[in-house]
């Protein structure tokens, strides 16, 4: 069965003789990185984490029985032993992760990768992967079991200890819980990878109490949310600098898609990326059996029109499949997004996403800037609740004032704002000099 693990990528190297402490040192001298002391609070934490998984040794992986995952019918059903057993594991033995939350743009991801740099593959095997992409695959390979075992197949059991049995430290970035599928699943796997000896590292926007907040069928995820509050220590990261926005932007990236020079702006950057043994040309990837159309491809970098990227009914399995095979895009003609395409505006921020985890450049022409182009047209008597000040306070951070945060009623939850706030900064971060001087 394909376990679909990742190529090695440069996050993937490992600093054998080192600490976090002592990593976080070296990128302070190096000057990768400002010395931070609220930051350093949590590697102090990260520290400890370090040295207990150096002498974790985890117990040997159990797979369930695939019959025992299989519906029981006929008359012999009534006797049937109920679930799968859960693994005997002594959970005082397993180490605790941990939870680290915190503002958009605060570290927490730079202090995760750093972490994960220092756990030598020798120890544990060990994996970072965006907490979206992990869902995507888990979902697919629960797909695959389905299909070869029947649709009444207990999928979970199974697909745990496969994971497990793969990798028993797991860093998630980003983790968040906004769909009712991956919701319902999360509740039963993330128990089983904790009773398979997983540890796990994971940063969110949010605290573990407000996953999932309002989501249909809520009360069925809480059990997960208590299981994280036991099993991992939940740090808050409240860094007062956003990191993203340390480094001096570019020259404005926006132009409107009516300006003469728009067309030249953005054939300029296709040029700068563009492989000249590769001549610009249409191309065609799969995803899940279906055609992924790019019109214009050369080397590592796309281009698309905003319609065509975002007017189409495209998924995070698509753009995910876009930031695999591309280093670099070109996105042009944004316009100013309403309520009637809000749809589009999700699918911009997925794509957004998409391309920040996977390193890769971004080139935009819109008719404004980004902070603007959000506009509610509906009557404001039918739009939602004032947004709390926590929410005014971090849109502040991003470039978002008072004045114009009633076009965020647009988006229907808090949820949505939150993403809407990490696309913000993450495109700061990507506009810097730094981030665009980076090898394609």
């Amino acid at each position: 069965m394909d376990t679909m693990k990742p190529a090695a990528s440069k996050s993937d190297v490992t600093f054998i003789d080192r600490t976090p402490l002592e990593q976080y040192n070296h990128l302070v001298s190096q000057g990768t990185i400002r010395d931070d002391s609220f930051q350093r609070g949590i590697v102090t934490e990260l520290v400890t984490l370090h040295d207990t998984i150096k002498k974790y040794h985890p117990p040997p992986v159990e797979y369930p029985n695939i019959e025992d995952l299989k519906p029981k019918k006929g008359f012999f059903s009534m006797f049937a032993n109920g679930p799968p057993k859960k693994p005997a594991v002594n959970l005082d033995q397993v180490p605790k992760g941990i939870y680290l939350y915190g503002d958009v743009g605060c570290g927490k991801t730079m202090l995760m990768d750093m972490f994960y740099s220092t756990i030598p593959t020798t120890v544990l095997s060990k994996r970072r992967i965006h907490f979206h992409s992990f869902m995507q695959e888990v979902h697919k390979r629960a797909h695959l079991l389905k299909v070869e075992h029947g649709v009444d197949f207990d999928a979970t059991p199974f697909l745990a200890a496969s994971l497990a049995n793969e990798s028993r430290v797991f860093c998630f970035d980003e983790f968040q819980v906004i769909d009712v599928a991956d919701a319902m699943m999360l509740r039963t796997l993330f128990e089983a990878l904790i009773y398979h000896g997983v540890v796990f590292v994971i940063t969110s926007n949010r605290a573990p109490d407000e996953l999932y907040k309002n989501g249909v069928q809520r009360k069925s995820f809480l059990p997960c949310i208590e299981l994280i509050k036991e099993r991992l220590h939940v740090i808050c990261l409240d860094s007062p600098t956003d990191y993203r926005r340390i480094e001096r932007p570019l020259k404005d990236v926006y132009h409107s898609p009516l300006d003469a020079d728009a067309k030249v702006h953005a054939d300029k950057w296709f040029n700068y990326f563009a492989n000249p043994r590769d001549p610009p040309h249409p191309a065609t990837h799969h995803v899940w059996g279906r055609e992924l159309h790019v019109p214009k491809a050369s080397g590592p970098v796309a281009q698309f029109t905003f319609d065509q990227l975002c007017g189409q009914p495209m998924s995070a399995a698509d753009y995910l499949e876009l930031a695999r095979n591309y280093k670099a895009f070109v996105v042009t003609d944004i316009p100013i997004l309403t309520l009637s395409n809000k749809d589009k505006a999700r699918r911009f921020i997925t794509f957004l996403d998409a391309v920040y985890e996977s390193k890769g450049k971004l080139v935009a022409t819109s008719e404004v800037p980004f902070q603007k182009i959000l506009v509610d047209n509906r009557d404001k008597s039918s739009a939602p609740a004032d947004i709390d000040e926590s929410m005014v306070n971090m849109m502040a951070e991003v470039g978002i004032s008072n004045d114009n945060l009633s076009s965020l009623n647009m988006f229907t939850g808090d949820e949505e704002l939150f993403a809407f706030a990490r696309a913000l900064s993450r495109l700061q971060q990507m506009s810097s000099a730094q981030w665009v001087d980076t090898e394609v």
